[in-house]
């Protein structure tokens, strides 16, 4: 069976416990067992590596994170600095691709 990554957990103390399962009903008796002995014993929700309140909690939480407006970063934002291009200096235009070609067939050429 594949790893729950959603699931109800009961907490003690803020410590999470082995205990998990996906429907709260079905935690609800182990719940009141470990009550009794813990009374700071809590029910919530993990989802996405945080504990929330609710499922309901969570999902809410997802929904204004969306609807946040994102960072908007300009053409010349790069990590780390500048980074320009290091082949950029050796790049030529089509006629100086031209010239150097000609220049090139001309030394080439050897008289008779």
């Amino acid at each position: 069976m594949p790893p729950r990554f959603s699931y109800w957990t009961i907490l003690i103390d803020g410590q999470a416990t082995a205990f998990r399962a996906h429907e709260r009903e079905d935690l609800i008796p182990t719940f009141v067992q470990i009550r009794r002995a813990n009374p700071s014993a809590e029910m919530k929700w993990f989802a996405r590596g945080r504990i929330w309140e609710s499922p309901e909690a969570a999902s809410e939480a997802m929904r204004l994170e969306r609807q946040r407006p994102r960072e908007r970063r300009t053409a010349e934002w790069r990590p780390g600095g500048a980074h320009k291009d290091p082949r950029a200096r050796f790049k030529q235009t089509r006629d100086e691709r031209r010239k150097t070609f000609a220049r090139r067939q001309r030394s080439r050429k050897k008289p008779p």
